[in-house]
């Protein structure tokens, strides 16, 4: 009884099979589709980065700037030392408004793969209103 499938292996030896090679082509668009995957973790991993850099630096340079305006200092002097904050945290100060004791600032953060953008965000720091 192996005789006859043992001849029939035989025989499809030289024959060529029509779906020979279409793993390859499977593994390919698998490969690829896990390449592509992976790059675009990538890229969203950068700009949710960025946006937590800019969060972090508004925020620190946001206090930053209201200490030196509580303790006295000018405006261009707590701006100043904002933007500092800012500096150190890697981002760049777009705008600051202090009057009396409250600052308000904004800051940018470029992301680290190119073409993803710049990561903006906002904070503001001063005392807390005295009615409630």
């Amino acid at each position: 009884m192996t005789e006859p499938a043992v001849l029939a292996s035989a025989r499809d030896i030289g024959r060529h099979r029509p779906d020979r090679g279409s793993a390859t082509v499977v593994m390919l668009g698998v490969i690829g589709a896990v390449l592509l995957l992976t790059i675009s973790g990538l890229v969203l991993a950068s700009a949710v980065l960025a946006s937590h850099r800019a969060r972090a630096a508004a925020d620190l340079a946001a206090l930053a700037a209201s200490g030196m305006l509580m303790r006295g200092e000018p405006a261009s002097a707590a701006c100043a030392a904002g933007a500092q904050i800012a500096a150190v945290n890697h981002a760049r100060l777009q705008q600051c408004i202090a009057s009396a004791t409250e600052v308000r600032l904004s800051v940018a953060v470029t992301a680290g793969v190119t073409g993803v953008g710049v990561a903006t965000a906002r904070s503001r720091a001063g005392p807390g209103s005295s009615s409630g």
